[in-house]
């Protein structure tokens, strides 16, 4: 018994021991698990800057770091299936033929001039940009490249928002403001960009060397000189919608674009004899000009929804017009001419140009889609629009060099008139069947293009254009976020007024240009093989694309008697060269894209873009030429403590093949460095480019059996800029869109810099 208690007695206290233990482990565990309480949990999530569609790429803007200090035209780069050379000219799918909208909405200034107005415009304005690959039947049929849609309008919470940015380089400054508010079912956004460009002087030279058929007429032509340039520019825009109910929508925009520059040069000119090598004249030019330029669009779109879901009934009306001059002056200096050659210096007389030009066109519109058995949508809509564009090319001479009187030249001046209407219908159908994504469409184009010439030389005539366009597009969801796409499709080009304009340029009297207003339509093809897959962690894009156009609009030089130009004042009987625009062009293009995002961790980010092309291209008789070309950019940003950002890029651009020669090659790098404060509200950015030296030179030439031309230029590339932006409010409304509004992106820019005229 004694035993049995001692043994109880025993266990009892092992028992209050053991208690006791595990009370004081489990107090130490706790005070352990507290002293290790988390304080917070950060989760982080990096979001992918690239998203792909059966038809459209779409990058991210407003999540891009380096959006906060570069220039829409800076990001561009970045972005599949875009490039842009060293001298700011852009391509979309390898061409350089293609159509701007803003906001979903065409924007003719951008289309004719995007290297100018997309240079200018802060990328801090912009939340993405769509690369519309395979436009559809709803699309005019022209650009065949495809469509830069840039969507302007931010996001944020309840309120109102408003964003201020200014920023200052060693080329320029410039500053912009967006703010948007909503009352009830009114919102309204509205957004104000300046920016001042003074670009250094630049430099630039050539040579033109005879190569066949060399007699006492011909002459090697060499030149030298610089110029200077300043230009303004602004932009406004204003948007508004309007919910009338649940089922209507009412959508409002008007857009001023606006800008003025001046420029100066000076070049020497020297000729000599290819067969004795002797100079046979001399000459220097001194030049300047004023140029302005304004556009006006206004909208107004009417949407209609139905109880079933994506049928949509669209009426759009859009007014537009785009009146641009330019002034300016070219006056001839130190002449001096061998035996014989004096005629050439007679032609030369002070010159004074006045330049206006102008369109106008109102667009009327209707569209509508409906679904059907839930896996079918059926789209169709009709079009018309009233173009008129006019070009007044008014000369002037000194028939006394150095006498302060001009003379109106009424025989070389040129009143040029020019009527474009078009009416368009479409029919589409998708699918959307499992992984299976489909696209089916057929667009139908007449065309009245009626020429009417004012004063000089011309002669007036009317053309009537059908063109039936097709396309087609499949895409196949491999997993969850990758996808295969195949399409085809057929883009149309018409002939702009800068091609068309027969007016004769002669300032440089040893080359001559000139417009052909007997030119035709060009259709181009267009097959498409493209693999995506997007996560957050890595990003790619692969596209194949082959492209063939059978009567391509080419800019063609030749050397030729100045006898045998039509219209030209005081001819000499000596050979010149002679540059205008024909429907001769056989082109077959091979193009292969890459586009790879990295994330390797959640504060670095590594990316590339590129292209690699091989063209061939010939005139059916003596002109004919082919080779690769190759861009590549690339770049990293690193996310460093405390909100410091720090970016570098770099791309190199080779020569690309031409009709009769090859372009520029070019590459560049910068180097820019962030710091954000108040919760990302304020920003602040330091960047550099080219800054370990300050000029680069690029090279160019053009040849043909009788001639070849060499050509130089030396240009200021070192840039250093401040930029700094502030956001007060915030607002989760934006101004709402119509699913369908006018897009006229029918005709074929010149004189910019999107021509594919292979210059």
């Amino acid at each position: 018994m004694k035993k049995l208690l001692s043994t109880l007695i025993v266990f009892s206290l092992s028992a209050i021991t053991a208690t006791a233990q595990t009370k004081a482990d489990s107090l130490r565990a706790d005070s352990i698990f507290k002293s290790l309480e988390l304080q917070g949990v950060e989760v982080v999530k990096q979001k992918s800057l690239v998203k792909s569609d059966i038809d459209k790429i779409t990058y991210d803007i407003e999540n891009d770091p380096d959006s906060k200090s570069n220039t829409v035209i800076e990001m561009l780069r970045k972005i599949p299936m875009v490039t842009v050379d060293g001298e700011d000219n852009i391509q979309v799918n390898g061409s350089s033929s293609f159509k701007v909208y803003v906001n979903s909405k065409p924007n003719q200034m951008m289309s004719n001039n995007p290297k100018e107005v997309l240079k200018s415009m802060p990328a801090t304005s912009i939340k993405k940009i769509e690369v519309i690959t395979n436009p559809g039947p709803k699309y005019d049929a022209e650009g065949v490249g495809g469509i830069l849609n840039i969507i302007t309008y931010n996001q944020g919470i309840e309120g109102y928002t408003a964003t201020f940015s200014g920023n200052v380089s060693n080329r320029g400054a410039g500053g912009s403001t967006y703010a948007t508010v909503k009352s009830g079912k009114l919102t309204m956004s509205a957004n104000l960009n300046y920016s001042y460009n003074d670009s250094p002087r630049s430099y630039s030279g050539g040579s033109r060397k005879t190569t066949g058929n060399i007699s006492e007429t011909s002459s090697d032509i060499d030149n030298e000189g610089s110029s200077k340039s300043c230009s303004h520019s602004h932009y406004g825009t204003l948007e508004a919608s309007y919910e009338i109910d649940t089922l209507r929508l009412l959508t409002a925009s008007f857009d001023v674009w606006g800008g003025s520059g001046k420029s100066n040069s000076e070049r020497e000119m020297i000729a000599t004899s290819p067969l004795t090598g002797k100079q046979l004249y001399r000459y220097n030019t001194v030049g300047s000009s004023k140029d302005s330029y304004t556009e006006v669009f206004g909208s107004i779109d009417y949407q209609r929804s139905f109880s079933v879901p994506d049928r949509l009934l669209t009426l759009s009306y859009r007014i537009a017009t785009e009146p641009d001059g330019a002034d300016s002056y070219t006056n001839y200096q130190d002449m001096q001419a061998a035996e014989g050659w004096e005629d050439v210096l007679q032609r030369l007389k002070n010159q004074h140009y006045d330049n206006s030009e102008n369109t106008t066109e109102h667009t009327f519109q209707v569209d509508y889609t409906t679904p059907f058995s839930k896996i079918h949508t059926l789209e169709t809509g009709m079009k018309y629009i009233l173009r008129n564009n006019t070009s007044e090319d008014d000369r002037y001479e000194q028939l006394a060099l150095n006498s302060g009187d001009y003379t109106y030249d009424t025989e070389h001046s040129s009143h040029y008139k020019h009527r474009n209407d078009i009416f368009a219908a479409y029919m589409g159908y998708g699918l959307k069947l499992k992984k299976f994504t489909g696209r089916l469409g057929m667009r139908y184009e007449h065309t009245l293009q009626d020429v009417e010439y004012k004063l000089g030389r011309g002669d007036d005539f009317t053309k009537h254009f059908n063109d039936f366009v097709p396309s087609a597009s499949i895409g196949y969801k491999l997993a969850q976020t990758s996808n295969l796409r195949l399409g085809y499709d057929m883009r149309i080009y018409r002939p702009a007024i800068w091609f068309l304009n027969p007016y004769i340029d002669d300032t440089t009297p040893t080359n001559i240009r000139q417009g052909n207003s007997h030119l035709d339509n060009e259709k181009s093809n267009t097959f498409s093989l493209r693999y995506s897959n997007f996560t957050p962690k890595f990003n790619i894009n692969l596209g194949l694309l082959y492209t063939f156009t059978e009567n391509s609009i080419e800019s063609v030089t030749k050397l030729i008697p100045d006898t045998q130009i039509p219209g030209l004042k005081n001819p000499t009987g000596k050979e010149v060269l002679y540059s205008t625009y024909e429907n001769i062009g056989h082109v077959q293009s091979t193009y292969f894209t890459a586009y790879v995002n990295w994330n390797a961790t959640k504060n670095t980010r590594i990316y590339m873009n590129s292209r690699l092309s091989y063209s061939d291209m010939n005139d059916g008789g003596t002109l004919k030429n082919h080779g690769w070309d190759l861009f590549l950019y690339g770049g990293a940003q690193q996310t460093l403590p405390k909100d410091w950002r720090l970016s570098f890029n770099i791309y190199a651009y080779t020569p690309r093949v031409t009709l009769q020669g090859k372009s520029n090659g070019y590459s560049n790098y910068s180097l820019s460095i962030q710091k954000s404060w108040f919760k990302k509200r304020l920003n602040l950015t330091l960047s550099a480019s080219n800054f370990l030296k300050k000029y680069k030179s690029l090279d160019s030439s053009m040849e043909d059996v009788y001639f070849r031309s060499d050509n130089w230029s030396k240009i200021n590339v070192q840039r250093f800029s401040l930029s700094i932006s502030y956001r007060i409010g915030e607002l989760k409304a934006s101004v709402k869109k119509a699913e369908r509004t006018i897009s006229n992106d029918d005709v074929k820019g010149g004189g910019g810099n999107n021509s594919g005229s292979n210059e």
